[in-house]
């Protein structure tokens, strides 16, 4: 579904991307993790075009999109789910999710139908319809942020950061809908500090440090791998061989 390769993008003279190749397969989680100040954040939105590659290749179902506008690249099937949830908070729930399928409304399909989709999927958006999204508590804005990208129909949906801010029990409801939307056909590339969380409904994952690849495989394999446990998994295995136990 999606081909990176030799991908590199910044701000200004500073390039925080170095020669990124990936690839993502159609009905996968995928998951990227790395430190504050990797590059992941500036990874999705380069994809999404907000930030322009200033070398390599971003190839989504065969169709080059490295220089495309951001609003293409929604209509070419990927969305992104900003970090922060970035709800218009003086708006509707509902005119949130209007605006998330703005870019298929020449395609003139039932709003109505289209609405009732994603309150199926989370039904307490359905009872704050009318709402104002700034009303919201946390958990709720994050399952908006994510029904309004799932407006758009995306062939691949781009989470950045969803469980930051949110309760324990919160985090585990939302890594639950993101593995239903995997079920569901749909594709995700996941971006998450909660490296534990985000292996263990991953496909497959990239460690990302100082803007480079560094590691990649299987997400059962990272989730074992003793240095992805000292780094990013808050496991300490010692040079002895002492076992770890993942939960």
């Amino acid at each position: 579904m999606l081909k990176i390769k030799n991908l590199e993008a910044g701000y200004g003279k500073l390039r925080v991307l170095k020669r990124i190749s990936m690839h993502i397969d159609s009905g996968e989680i995928v998951t990227i993790i790395g430190a504050n100040g990797a590059g992941k954040t500036t990874l999705l939105y380069t994809i999404a075009g907000m930030i322009k590659a200033s070398a390599g290749d971003i190839i989504l179902y065969g169709q080059n999109i490295t220089q495309t506008k951001p609003e293409k690249i929604v209509s070419a099937g990927c969305s992104l789910v900003p970090e922060g949830r970035q709800a218009f908070s003086t708006l509707s729930v509902q005119e949130n999710l209007i605006l998330g399928g703005y870019v298929q409304k020449k395609r003139k399909r039932n709003q109505r139908e289209e609405l009732q989709k994603i309150y199926d999927i989370f039904p307490v958006l359905k009872e704050r319809e009318y709402q104002l999204a700034g009303t919201l508590s946390g958990g709720e804005q994050q399952m908006l942020a994510i029904g309004r990208a799932l407006m758009a129909h995306p062939k691949l949906i781009m989470m950045d950061e969803p469980s930051t801010g949110l309760a324990p029990l919160i985090v585990k409801d939302i890594f639950q809908i993101i593995h239903r939307l995997r079920e569901a056909g749909n594709t995700v590339l996941l971006v998450e500090q909660n490296a534990k969380a985000a292996l263990g409904i991953a496909d497959r994952g990239y460690v990302l440090e100082t803007g480079k690849i560094i590691l990649q495989g299987p997400a059962e394999d990272l989730l074992t791998n003793k240095d992805v446990q000292r780094a990013y998994l808050g496991r300490d295995v010692s040079a002895e061989g002492a076992q770890c136990e993942l939960d």
